[in-house]
């Protein structure tokens, strides 16, 4: 079983509902609404913005970011868009730069989770080229332990697909996990957990560091 999906994803979208009636900032409101669709939420709504950047600026004017937010299915009414717009727009350019948007909209990790992220990354990423693939899972990750491949449904290959897709945004999986998504990824985990002790004995266990 794979380290802090599914329970986990369940047990914080539950608290992500249950607190979205509690807040009133705009900004923890559309975390919550995002993290309520479990860990990839955040990452799917990075995913919207890229395939709306249709030039490539990395950067989205207010009109592209309602349109984002609907495409996205999420709940939110004009005035308090624009008020999440104002607050990234800091240099008032009526542009907001997305990678810094979806930064602020992770939700926050200490420093210590932060590394443990980093180190299990690294420990997958056996290349050392930035990016998990399945040539990196060959040698870490056993798939003959799974119950699919044990019964023959899936091949080695379809087991580490799996295993990727996980940390995948669900609208682009392409068999690659950047740092950045593998801790978007955790980032979705590690705010249904409070204690960074369980947090990093948790990722310990999992990956064995």
């Amino acid at each position: 079983q794979m380290p802090g999906t599914a329970r986990h994803d369940r047990e914080m979208a539950i608290q992500a509902k249950r607190n979205l009636s509690k807040t009133t900032d705009p900004i923890e409101r559309l975390r919550l609404q995002c993290l309520a669709r479990g860990s990839a939420g955040i990452k799917g709504l990075g995913r919207m913005f890229r395939i709306m950047d249709d030039n490539n600026s990395k950067t989205l004017d207010f009109k592209e970011f309602m349109k984002g937010l609907n495409d996205y299915a999420l709940m939110i009414d004009k005035e308090e868009a624009q008020e999440i717009f104002r607050i990234f727009d800091k240099d008032g350019s009526g542009t907001i730069d997305f990678d810094e948007f979806l930064v602020t909209l992770r939700p926050p990790m200490s420093n210590a989770r932060k590394e443990i992220v980093k180190q299990a990354f690294k420990k997958l990423d056996k290349t050392g080229d930035g990016v998990v693939t399945i040539e990196d899972l060959r040698g870490v990750y056993d798939a003959k332990h799974h119950p699919k491949y044990q019964n023959g449904d899936w091949t080695e290959d379809q087991v580490f697909r799996a295993f990727l897709d996980n940390f995948d945004s669900p609208y682009d999986k392409d068999g690659k996990v950047t740092v950045e998504e593998f801790m978007n990824y955790y980032a979705g985990v590690s705010a249904s957990i409070d204690t960074d002790v369980y947090f990093i004995t948790m990722m310990k266990n999992a990956w064995r560091i």
